[in-house]
């Protein structure tokens, strides 16, 4: 059989031997732990003890310099073996040359950062963003490949997925229940070890000398919404986003040869602990965006434009009835996080107007949103915007360059992919782009577990768009 146009013909034998394969599932498997332990903003660093036990270290965060740790030695194996590829870039030189200006820019605005440890924290995390990217974009983004790395990552949403349906179901249930008869019982049913760690923890909180359960945590647990292996509900919405679509491909097209009540289970499970798992988090944007999404991925199937739009509306029917019904109350309540993201982003646009050439340096935006706050707002550490708080950050060059790069690199691969073949390509895309747009309402470019596993995913994009457009090119 004849190699495929940009396909075979282009791998060198670098990048067919087994230690590139190797070298995929390892670095998949990397950004699977990352998902599982790097799940908090890096510039929470100093306030994320190590474990110091086997139980602390299954069981909670681990301090996020430690990712910056066990990326760089993958990271110079991946330069290694990109060095001994042959035509290892071969997209528009924009989509190299943007991360750079951007990335470089960022070392200019820490040079005249208003708090050099919030910076110092920030800096890796963005340089493993781009180192990310141009791995994937470099190496990582051939369809086999591919599979390798999303094997270890899928692996580790799963347990994500697993985690947070538990916390629904069970754990929040129980220690709801715990607290409020440890309160109720003066915290004598509850060993004093046990009951020295809730305090350092400030689950339980002295309030006129009496110890009561902190009311923060009890709302949580009555809330409900579960944020799974990753620093908070939204953050876990956003990993759904990201996974869910090549999960869902993967199950549907990947299982053919399967006996058909195996393949019936593993669609069923895919579906139903993606599906419960978003439901649980609670994400009003995450709601909104899905609904977007499958809206979208209907114009991609080989039905009629009438029965497209039908499909459309019941959809659009569905869920904004359900949207409804389920966050009434938000609403009837003010929406008062919707308000506060206004004040977080009236008070970065003020900054990148005061500061217009370096901003205030990489991950500092808590330091003047604390003098530009309403009044009766809560402190934010971040603006709960990736594209403003680099224009609050970094100034006009660094937050100009960040949104053009991933505008023109959805735009790229959105139009080269949208009416080819390849299902998992379409799924990635349709992912990453929801996971972009939800970047205008979270802070997930600070979150290694998200932005590190997207900023792969987009150079693997990157890169099999090339082989897409080439072998257009080739068949004239």
């Amino acid at each position: 059989m004849p190699a495929q146009p940009g396909y075979n013909c282009c791998m060198t034998p670098a990048q067919k031997s087994p230690v590139v394969t190797a070298y995929a599932l390892a670095f998949g498997l990397f950004l699977g732990l990352a998902i599982l332990k790097f799940g908090n903003p890096v510039i929470l660093d100093q306030q994320i003890p190590p474990p110091v036990s086997v139980s602390d270290l299954i069981s909670d965060f681990w301090p996020s310099h430690w990712a910056i740790r066990g990326w760089l030695p993958l990271a110079v194996v991946g330069g290694g073996l990109i060095a001994q590829t042959r035509r290892p870039w071969l997209a528009s030189r924009w989509l190299w040359l943007l991360p750079l200006i951007w990335l470089g820019w960022q070392f200019f605005a820490a040079t005249a950062t208003v708090d050099a440890s919030l910076t110092a924290s920030t800096l890796p995390q963005l340089v493993g963003c781009v180192g990310c990217y141009f791995l994937g974009a470099m190496l990582l983004g051939r369809p086999a490949l591919l599979r390798w790395l999303l094997a270890g990552v899928l692996v580790a949403f799963t347990f994500c997925l697993m985690r947070a349906v538990d916390q629904r179901l069970f754990e929040y249930p129980v220690n709801y229940q715990s607290l409020v008869e440890g309160q109720q019982n003066g915290w004598t049913n509850i060993p004093t070890a046990t009951l020295l760690e809730m305090k350092s923890e400030h689950v339980i909180i002295n309030t006129n000398g009496i110890d009561v359960a902190n009311p923060a945590i009890l709302a949580k647990f009555a809330k409900g919404r579960v944020s799974g292996t990753l620093v908070y509900p939204n953050a876990m919405a956003g990993v759904i986003l990201l996974l869910l679509p090549p999960a869902l491909a993967l199950a549907f097209k990947s299982t053919g040869k399967l006996k058909p009540v195996i393949r019936g289970a593993v669609i069923a499970m895919t579906i139903g602990l993606g599906g419960a798992a978003f439901f649980f988090t609670g994400s009003k944007l995450g709601w909104l965006l899905a609904l977007a999404l499958g809206g979208l991925m209907l114009f991609r199937l080989d039905w009629s434009t009438r029965l497209k739009w039908g499909a459309l509306a019941i959809i659009l029917m569905v869920g904004l009835g359900v949207f409804a019904v389920r966050f009434h109350k938000y609403f009837a309540a003010g929406a008062t996080s919707a308000g506060a993201r206004l004040d977080y982003w009236r008070a970065a646009a003020q900054t990148a107007e005061a500061y217009p050439l370096f901003g205030t340096g990489p991950g500092t935006f808590q330091r003047p949103y604390a003098r530009l706050k309403a009044p009766d707002a809560e402190m934010a550490r971040l603006t709960h915007n990736d594209y403003l708080e680099q224009f609050s950050d970094s100034g006009l060059i660094g937050g100009i360059a960040y949104l053009t790069w991933i505008a023109m690199a959805l735009i790229t691969t959105g139009r080269r992919l949208w009416r080819g073949n390849d299902y998992l390509s379409v799924a990635l895309f349709g992912g990453l782009l929801a996971w972009f747009v939800q970047g205008f309402g979270e802070f997930s470019l600070y979150i290694p577990a998200l932005a590190w596993t997207a900023f792969t995913l987009m150079g693997c994009l990157i890169r099999l768009s090339t082989i897409e457009f080439d072998k257009k090119a080739a068949l004239g």
